[in-house]
């Protein structure tokens, strides 16, 4: 379908969205509004009070979306709210008051989730200077762009890169450069709101490098590179490479991860992704996704989950999912989500 294919091309940074509102000639919105509704049930766990059944419903995530365009130069600010009842857990400050963590919403009230500007050459090359997220992962940052309501790693790991909800966007200058079917860039960044210098501790600059080719029919190809340096605690490097191939109505993508952290285990992780289209509006998606937690402790999950374009704009996925993890605990999820864009 016309919006799967926009998703992997904008996985692959391929295209900056799918569609957009236009206001004037320098002025475009786009966005989405994500609910769901999900039920879990938990067995084996050895922590008792992980046991059990539990439900949501509600509306998980609202975005926002400004692009503004002057000649050389564009803008992007994205509003965004998660904190509705969904998914999303509430953060708070020792003396109970709502806080904010890594770039998740805790109130209503839309928050700043990425604003930049990027400057053109003109010859491919460009420069991009504010907050935004990470170039790395299979799976972006909003629904919109997801073939499953899940996440491959499960919703607190570290290995979904490109969910900028739960990492946090990057602040700092992005390089890149893009001609026919390659594209590459690197990114010099701190965490938002983040200092570099206090006169006791120097917080180095962290690092992403992000590739793409596309020049081999129906394949697509990404790898990269994000090096963390905080002032105090270890560094962390991880590597990661992906592809997605088509033929006709079928879509493949696999994606390996690997973390090192200074003084620590490496551990790894790795999806293989399957989509059918059986139409124009419906769809089968089946992934297999297997994580490490610890050196000798690791998860996997198996999702099956059919969508349907019940409109140009609203879409409807279905997804049963069970996940396994080496202590024994079994989780099994089934959950109904629809995502209305514009």
């Amino acid at each position: 379908m016309k919006n799967k294919l926009l998703a992997v091309l904008a996985t692959f940074g391929m295209v900056a969205s799918a569609s957009a509102v236009k206001i004037n000639n320098n002025l475009s919105i786009n966005g989405f509004i994500d609910g769901s509704y999900s039920s879990t049930d938990v067995s084996g766990d050895p922590v008792a009070t992980n046991n059990g059944e539990t439900s949501t419903v509600g509306i998980d995530e609202v975005e926002l979306n400004f692009l503004v365009n002057a000649g050389n130069v564009s803008g992007e600010l994205h509003l965004d709210s998660g904190n509705f009842g969904g998914q999303q857990d509430v953060v708070v400050n020792t003396d109970g008051t709502p806080a904010e963590s890594n770039g998740t919403a805790v109130t209503n009230d839309f928050n700043i989730e990425q604003v930049h500007f990027t400057y053109s050459f003109g010859n491919g090359a460009s420069l991009t200077v504010g907050q935004f997220g990470s170039a790395l992962g299979f799976e972006r940052e909003d629904p919109a762009g997801l073939y499953t309501f899940s996440r491959a790693y499960g919703d607190d790991s570290g290995f979904n890169l490109g969910n900028i909800d739960a990492v946090g966007s990057q602040e700092g200058f992005r390089l890149g450069y893009a001609s026919g079917d390659l594209s590459a860039s690197l990114a010099l960044y701190n965490e938002d709101g983040s200092t570099l210098d206090n006169g006791v501790d120097n917080d180095d600059f962290d690092y992403e490098v992000a590739l793409s080719y596309a020049g081999i029919d129906n394949l697509t190809v990404g790898a990269g590179i994000q090096n963390t340096r905080p002032a105090t605690g270890a560094d962390t490097e991880v590597y990661t490479i992906n592809a997605a191939y088509t033929l006709n109505k079928v879509l493949l993508a696999a994606e390996y991860i690997n973390s090192e952290v200074e003084g620590a285990d490496d551990l790894s992780a790795y999806m293989i992704l399957a989509d059918y289209d059986v139409n124009e509006k419906l769809g089968v998606a089946i992934r297999y996704s297997n994580w490490e937690t610890a050196a000798n402790a690791e998860t996997d999950k198996l999702t099956f989950a059919p969508n349907y374009s019940i409109t140009e704009s609203l879409g409807a996925i279905v997804e049963f999912s069970a996940e396994e993890t080496s202590a024994g605990a079994e989780t099994d999820s089934l959950a109904v989500e629809l995502t209305y864009t514009f």
